[in-house]
């Protein structure tokens, strides 16, 4: 039987500790699943906090992937890889060594408590919607049925994003 793939697009950030670290670590983690396969790494991108303002900058990159698992089992994965790093969540919008949103499974619209999927802060989020035009600016958003780089166009957000580096991580194990 043939396993079929979703592209996976997910958004990553730290702005504890050695931020680039837990980034290139997140990314190995989820390379190493065997039905993922990564398909696209933004550069890193220097962002001011969203929501709680008196905190330390992050670093934030966007990954596709394609991925052989059910989105149930890729979105606890992603939360095993959250946990691995030391998150802990005990503050809304608090500071974190890392931050894996799920942004899209591929044209999947879904809502549940813990999950809803394309994540419902990506229209409004400058720090998701730059590094995600980077890499994927056609990719169509299924519920606004909008390209990413029409998102951005949109976007009313101005709160400070600066590209950093590319090639964006020394993924070497």
């Amino acid at each position: 039987m043939k396993t079929s793939f979703a592209l996976a697009t997910v958004g990553i950030g730290s702005n504890l500790g050695d931020r680039e670290a837990f980034l290139a670590g997140a990314v190995r983690r989820l390379a190493r699943h065997p039905q993922n396969r990564i398909r696209a790494v933004s550069s890193l991108y220097e962002t001011e906090p969203f929501g709680k303002t008196d905190q330390p900058w992050f670093l934030n990159c966007v990954l596709q992937l394609d991925t052989g698992q059910e989105l149930g089992a890729f979105f606890r994965g992603l939360q095993e890889v959250e946990a691995f790093f030391g998150r802990r969540r005990t503050e809304r919008w608090g500071p974190r060594e890392l931050d894996l949103d799920l942004l899209f499974f591929g044209d999947l619209v879904y809502s549940a408590p813990e999950l809803t999927v394309p994540h419902p802060g990506i229209p409004g989020r400058r720090f998701v919607l730059e590094p995600l035009c980077e890499i994927a600016p056609e990719l169509v958003h299924p519920s606004l049925h909008l390209r990413v780089r029409e998102l951005l166009a949109r976007l009313s957000d101005a709160s400070k994003v600066v590209r950093l580096s590319r090639p964006p991580l020394n993924l070497e194990p």
